[in-house]
């Protein structure tokens, strides 16, 4: 008969008896196994039965946080541990407040499912939610806890929660503030009075207190000021008045302004005599005689550590200080710095590619085992592996192995590089363009770039055929071949183009690079609508040579924040066949984030080409320049720009230019890879100057980088057409770079 033995029962028991174990089981056991179990009790069978030990063993199964209850019986001889589990969290579900932040929910709660159910767990997940409301200015929030059960042993928990109401704050009041007005102040705190009229406005001050902000306030003031040199100033710690029955609140800080410094004089001080103290000197900006700035001496401050960085002391410690001088209201600036050991590169290693060769990765990190340690080499591995387009994310971590010696943690974020599609795009010209293509970046995780691509539409045919490898062998040494079939029905003549290229190219540095191409084509002109000399039925060939530089220091491949690319060309026809002309040709973009700034991320982007093509014996019409479309003037139809002869069809240009001035900045704060940007695009083309036809374009644009690839879609607006003029409002295309 089997019987539920008290502990108290049981120690009478053994004091009577000397009871010997037979054997020990475990009944409702599902988290811990027999073995772990059988060791966290301490009896072994033929063992004497200890209430000591059972007691023991029940308070470190109830430690485990697994199990509601515990309890022990003995059948003759036999040692049964009965175990009831808490109930497992199957559903986590929460209502009203935080229910559209479901991928956050695991982190603010701290529960998630297949956790145990646990009742203080609960209550913590109910503080927290309320924390995170109190966070975003949220006040009297009530948080209720429904438990149902969906199985056996799970629980489904649902959080219904009245995210309460917010404090706004009337009124903000600043007293002694002299050399600063409000306005300026409201620009440095996170908590600002409300806007009279416009406060319920997006975009105006809604005047809610963010009381996770307010500690921080105070030192936002003063650091305003220390920007302006009032190093004596003072500010209070805010007054906050708040009436909950009607939710408003007024906010006061007292502020000591005193008086501006000037710098009187700059030293640095050097613990080791790494570096020649007249160069470190060189990189500092606030100099004796201006007004002291605190933004200005971080900047100070961030230019040593990198200059110092670069030479291989990567723990470099620098301690500004500086004694004032209350009486002249000025101040001796001392930079003391502390260097440390020279630090070598331990390991690289690498992480996050399932698809790209190490080797592929390696070759973009310029630093290796043995190497000293240089900040500006780490950020540019981090670019130059950004610019390859292979991956979506790079991160280059530091982990200090040694008092000299580290390892980098190279982790990369693997995006699509290669596609089978197809799709297609619309030209006010050509109609709908259909297109399909395979095309692969990095084919087999090689960084060998292949393609193979057909378009159709009403007016064209093409075909290509084209592969690159960047780095043959590993080496700075590039090869590429390509191949092309077009049919293009123009305005006044129908093109056939039929050719090959052949690159080699060669990497002087890390952004510089050479290429020579070889290009032999075959161009055959039909259906003319009058002969003259720019349109000549008959077949042309080709030979050329084409040396070209490009350069890029840009930080990312799709959507770069930083740097510049420009490629600058010389085609050289008349190495044999038809064609003698000699083409220059040059393209260049700046890019620049402004997230540093005014954290928000908006890009400004510049860009610019410019060509000029030379007769040197015949150049025929389809070689020149014409300007419009996608990749010149936006708000123009493709190639319909270009000077006309006497009667009315284009002939092209000699001389071209085409400028772009483009702000972009994201549509959705959780998604970078899709952006808006907003363009103005001037352009010129002429047969004898860069000016003899102009045009501007204005519109935006949707940026998406799509798992088919980047897609555009442009919205422009011509702004100076002429009647004659074939414009366009509209053109989108798949799978090009921005």
């Amino acid at each position: 008969m089997l019987k539920r033995v008290s502990l108290v029962a049981t120690l009478a028991l053994c004091s009577v008896y000397a009871e010997q174990i037979r054997s020990i089981r475990f009944e409702g056991l599902l988290h811990l196994s027999p073995t772990i179990a059988q060791e966290m009790v301490g009896l072994e069978p033929g063992s004497t039965l200890d209430m000591r030990k059972i007691d023991e063993a029940i308070k470190k199964f109830y430690a485990q946080g697994y199990f509601e209850d515990i309890w022990v019986e003995e059948k003759n001889g036999e040692l049964i541990f009965h175990f009831k589990e808490k109930p497992l969290i199957a559903q986590v579900e929460v209502l009203g407040y935080l229910e559209n932040k479901k991928e956050e929910l695991p982190l603010i709660l701290g529960l998630k499912k297949g956790d145990i159910f646990d009742e203080q767990a609960v209550q913590r997940a109910k503080e927290k939610i309320k924390q995170k409301a109190r966070s975003e200015g949220y006040f009297d929030t009530v948080v209720e806890v429904d438990t149902q059960k969906v199985g056996e042993n799970s629980l489904k928990l649902t959080f219904v929660v009245n995210k309460g109401e917010k404090i706004i704050i009337d009124q903000l009041t600043l007293c002694g503030a002299k050399v600063f007005d409000k306005d300026q102040i409201e620009e440095v705190i996170a908590n600002k009075e409300r806007n009279k009229l416009f406060g319920w406005m997006i975009g105006f001050d809604s005047g809610e207190l963010k009381l996770d902000q307010l500690p921080y306030d105070a030192a936002r003031i003063k650091n305003l000021y220390l920007t302006k040199g009032y190093l004596d100033v003072e500010v209070s710690d805010p007054l906050l008045r708040a009436d909950f029955d009607i939710y408003r609140a007024k906010l006061r800080y007292h502020i000591q302004e005193g008086k501006p410094y000037k710098v009187s004089s700059v030293d640095i001080e050097l613990l080791k005599p790494v570096m020649d103290k007249k160069r470190l000197l060189e990189e500092i900006h606030l100099q004796p005689g201006k007004r002291f700035n605190i933004e200005k001496m971080r900047k100070d401050i961030k230019r040593l550590r990198r200059l110092l960085a670069d030479k291989g002391y990567a723990y470099v410690r620098i301690v500004p200080d500086y004694i004032k001088d209350e009486k002249h209201h000025t101040v001796k600036i001392r930079y003391l710095i502390d260097p440390g050991q020279k630090v070598y590169i331990h390991n690289v290693i690498i992480s996050g590619n399932q698809r790209t060769l190490d080797r592929v990765i390696r070759r973009e990190v310029y630093l290796a085992p043995g190497d000293v340690y240089s900040y500006t080499d780490l950020v540019e591995s981090k670019n130059a592996l950004r610019r390859t387009g292979f991956f979506s994310d790079v991160r280059i971590e530091e982990r200090r192995v040694g008092p000299n010696q580290l390892d980098l943690l190279v982790n990369v974020k693997e995006m699509p590089t290669g596609s089978i599609m197809i799709g297609g795009g619309y030209s006010s010209y050509e109609g709908f363009i259909i297109n399909a293509s395979i095309n692969d970046k990095n084919i087999f995780g090689s960084g060998i770039n292949g393609n193979f691509q057909i378009d159709f539409s009403s007016k064209s045919l093409r075909f290509n055929l084209g592969i690159q490898n960047p780095r043959v062998f590993d080496s700075d040494y590039s090869l590429g071949f390509n191949a092309y079939n077009s049919r293009f029905e123009y305005y006044d003549y129908t093109q056939d183009r039929k050719g090959a290229s052949l690159s080699v190219g060669h990497r002087f540095n890390r952004h510089l690079s050479g290429t020579l191409t070889y290009a032999y084509e075959q161009n055959e002109l039909t259906d003319v609508n009058y002969d003259n000399v720019y349109f000549q039925e008959g077949k042309y060939t080709k030979s050329a040579l084409i040396p070209a530089l490009s350069f890029d220091n840009t930080d990312d491949y799709y959507i770069p924040r930083h740097g510049v690319a420009a490629y600058a060309s010389v085609e050289y026809a008349g190495i044999g066949g038809d064609e003698k002309y000699i083409k220059s040709y040059l393209k260049a973009a700046y890019y620049y984030g402004l997230e540093d700034m005014i954290d928000y991320d908006l890009i400004l982007r510049l860009k610019g080409r410019v060509g000029y093509v030379y007769d040197n014996g015949y150049l025929p019409v389809f070689e020149k320049f014409y300007l419009g479309g996608l990749r010149s003037l936006r708000g123009y139809q493709t190639a319909s720009l270009s000077p006309k002869d006497s009667e009315g069809r284009l002939i092209g240009g000699k001389y071209m230019f085409s400028t772009s001035l483009e702000a972009s900045i994201p549509m959705m704060s959780n998604n970078p890879n899709m952006r808006l940007t907003f363009f103005v695009d001037y352009g010129g083309v002429g047969e004898d100057s860069f000016t003899q036809i102009t045009r501007s374009g204005a519109g935006m644009a949707l940026e998406w980088i799509s798992p088919m690839g980047p897609l555009q879609l442009v919205f422009a607006k011509a702004l100076n057409a002429k009647s004659d003029d074939r414009t366009s409002d509209f053109e989108f295309s798949i799978g090009s770079r921005f």
